[in-house]
């Protein structure tokens, strides 16, 4: 395993971090949950991610069970708050009474005293900046939180969170994007306002949800049990690249991943990490040999000719579109 500065800040992330989103606590059993941490573990990855509305809390759950016992120091760990976590008026959002909340929820399950990483899900248009910013710095000064993130937030956003992040001495280090060769929508405003802040990209969906993978064939229906036939498991997240022009260019790419001696999840997951802007790409897995798969992209360099050949290939079906950032129906 290779490691990287979460942005400019001094904490040392695993190139490869493992998230939870849709399988903890809902798409595979307990024991299959375990099993994927321990082979993450094993690999060397120490970075794992997750979220409070995941499974409805269970995730996080799912997740300090499996890491109780692990050397806490040796760990970072993440979460995010946003989303709802129960039926009230104020179990959602950035609200100072959210915030303070939900960080004890997630401590609790979690078993942890303190996450090293909490991050605003997405931005709260109802609730003024000053107000997140001032309960994150809370968090943070209380020691329940070393750093503060956000996911999925415009350069805008960022530009306007950096020095509110600064006047209250609390260290804003990171975005969590989705970020794929299939979507870019980061490279035109978020990464240079990243770079110019000392944000680093924590980066999910690299393999776009598994259809760069190359399991998903053009004409032919998804494979039994996949994520693309699971609704509980982002099926109607996954629709948007499950087209025939994108399939049959995904498949173009096979001979690129076989020429750099990779698979095709290696390969993906490699290309996200050569952007020097990204600290770390989450992975997801089911079973414990897409783990031990998909770490060997750790510390890969894929040289200019390839990038470009793979550029060449699926250019038509890329998207870039900036404004694409902030998308409601993304919730990873």
């Amino acid at each position: 395993m290779e490691f990287r500065h979460l942005g400019r800040s001094g904490l040392m992330v695993s190139e490869i971090s493992y998230g939870n989103w849709i399988t903890h606590g809902s798409q595979v059993e307990e024991d299959a949950a375990f099993a994927c941490v321990r082979a993450a573990l094993d690999a060397g990855i120490t970075t794992f991610d997750t979220a409070d509305v995941y499974a409805g809390t269970r995730a996080e759950d799912v997740l300090g069970r499996a890491l109780q016992n692990e050397r806490r120091e040796g760990l970072e760990i993440f979460t995010k708050v946003y989303w709802p976590t129960g039926p009230g008026r104020n179990d959602r959002g950035l609200s100072r009474k959210h915030i303070m909340e939900s960080i004890n929820g997630s401590l609790r399950r979690l078993r942890t005293d303190y996450v090293d990483l909490y991050q605003a899900h997405r931005y709260d248009h109802s609730t003024p900046l000053e107000e997140t910013m001032e309960a994150f710095a809370d968090v943070v000064h209380s020691g329940k939180a070393h750093y503060i993130g956000v996911s999925e937030w415009t350069a805008a956003q960022l530009r306007a969170a950096h020095p509110l992040a600064r006047e209250l001495h609390i260290p804003l280090v990171s975005n969590q994007p989705q970020y794929s060769m299939l979507w870019r929508v980061i490279e035109a405003e978020v990464v240079p306002a990243s770079e110019e802040l000392g944000i680093g990209q924590i980066v999910w969906s690299p393999m776009a949800q598994g259809v760069l993978s190359g399991k998903y064939l053009p004409g032919q229906p998804p494979p039994a049990g996949s994520r693309a036939t699971d609704e509980k498991s982002g099926a109607g997240f996954i629709s948007r690249f499950m087209t025939d022009e994108v399939l049959t260019r995904v498949q173009q790419l096979k001979p690129l991943a076989e020429q750099a001696g990779l698979s095709m999840a290696q390969l993906a997951v490699a290309w996200v990490l050569q952007n020097p802007n990204v600290s770390s790409a989450i992975i997801g897995a089911s079973r414990p040999e897409q783990v031990h798969d998909n770490v060997k992209a750790a510390g890969v360099k894929l040289d200019a000719e390839l990038l470009k050949a793979i550029d060449e290939i699926v250019d038509p079906v890329t998207e870039r579109n900036p404004a694409k950032t902030e998308s409601p129906a993304q919730r990873p």
